[in-house]
């Protein structure tokens, strides 16, 4: 049996090309892990893509930091780069820390001198476009310090770029004459005047119905952030978690609230529980909901004002996702087919 016969994958909105990619490479011939790597790295490489890679939005410094992880189920074991500068295919570099260490995750400068002897090109990640938009940003900040905007009007900092979202299809474009330039928590109405994301790229793949599982998530993490922070996307178990035997998972939006609940791994323990991909998804996001107390982090009492899209793979086949509040959309390739679908949510309205 051909690796690509029965390949069932789920991922991220933006995961349309990374997929496409990885059934072509599999098709061929190519393991499945590695064949998802490369589908990701399609989306590393794209300078538009805002939230991950080459072109990624910078912390506040203006320097771009990847982070990324995979995760093997025939070996469970996992690799992840956190805090990596200057090298674009931060899912490669996670996946040779799989294959070529003993180790689970390394960051920062440590990240980087890894890839330097893995042989990985070193290069300016912020492009024009980015930069621009940090400056944006740099401006926004106040009418007090020594940066100043071109018009010094109100930006859109703080109503996040939500990534994902059906009505958001190209982040970073002008928004439509019909949406707001702010958008409200949750309603993307294209891109507000300062570009702002929590925006990451995630597949799970399963070879076959009963076969091997495996995942991989790739992000530049939240728009600038404090240097140094990692998200959930290098954290095991919180951004993504792959057990062979039961199925795999993985999680975007905002990584601060799927660090401190688990949420990947709750979800592959639902599943083991017998919950379907996409019961497991909204199980672990329920649950995810159900800790969020802070009133800064919420729009209304026991709704968040943020969200995070949970992709679930079961062993059996079974794929699914869900989201926090509604209108957010997955990829799901199956029956050599790609589909944009839309996730259920914790929140219908």
């Amino acid at each position: 049996m051909s690796t690509a016969d029965g390949l069932i994958m789920v991922g991220s909105w933006n995961a349309g090309p990374a997929v496409e990619r990885a059934a072509m490479q599999a098709a061929r011939g190519t393991a499945l892990l590695d064949a998802v790597v490369e589908g990701i790295g399609l989306i590393e490489d794209d300078p538009e893509e805002m939230s991950v890679g080459y072109g990624g939005l910078p912390n506040e410094a203006g320097v771009v930091e990847l982070d990324a992880a995979v995760m093997d189920g025939r070996t469970h074991k996992a690799g992840a780069v956190a805090g990596l500068k200057g090298v674009r295919h931060a899912a490669k570099v996670a996946l040779n820390v799989l294959r070529r260490t003993d180790h689970a995750l390394l960051v920062g400068e440590g990240a980087l001198a890894f890839a330097r002897q893995c042989g990985f090109k070193e290069e300016d990640l912020l492009t024009a476009k980015a930069r621009e938009a940090w400056l944006a940003w740099k401006a926004s900040l106040s009418t007090r310090d020594a940066w100043i905007g071109p018009d010094d009007e109100t930006t859109g900092f703080g109503g996040a770029l939500w990534a994902g979202h059906k009505a958001n299809p190209t982040p970073g474009g002008p928004p439509t004459p019909s949406t707001p330039a702010v958008p409200a928590p949750g309603r993307s109405g294209g891109a507000p005047k300062v570009p702002f994301t929590f925006g990451t790229v995630h597949v799970s793949a399963l070879n076959a119905p009963g076969g091997d599982l495996c995942s991989c998530t790739s992000t530049s993490g939240l728009s600038y952030k404090i240097p140094g922070r990692a998200g959930d996307t290098p954290v095991i178990g919180a951004g993504l978690y792959t057990d062979n035997a039961v199925g795999s998972a993985g999680c975007t939006g905002r990584g601060e609230a799927t660090v401190h609940n688990c949420s990947a791994f709750h979800a592959v323990v639902l599943m083991e529980s017998g919950m379907s991909a996409t019961e497991a998804a909204l199980g672990a996001l329920k649950r995810l909901v159900s800790r969020t107390i802070e009133a800064r982090l919420l729009s209304a009492p026991g709704r968040p004002g943020f969200n995070v899209t949970l992709y679930a793979l079961r062993k059996d086949g079974d794929a699914g996702a869900a989201s926090v509040l509604p209108g957010y959309t997955y990829v799901r390739w199956r029956g050599g087919r790609r589909e944009l679908l839309e996730c259920p949510s914790v929140f219908p309205s």
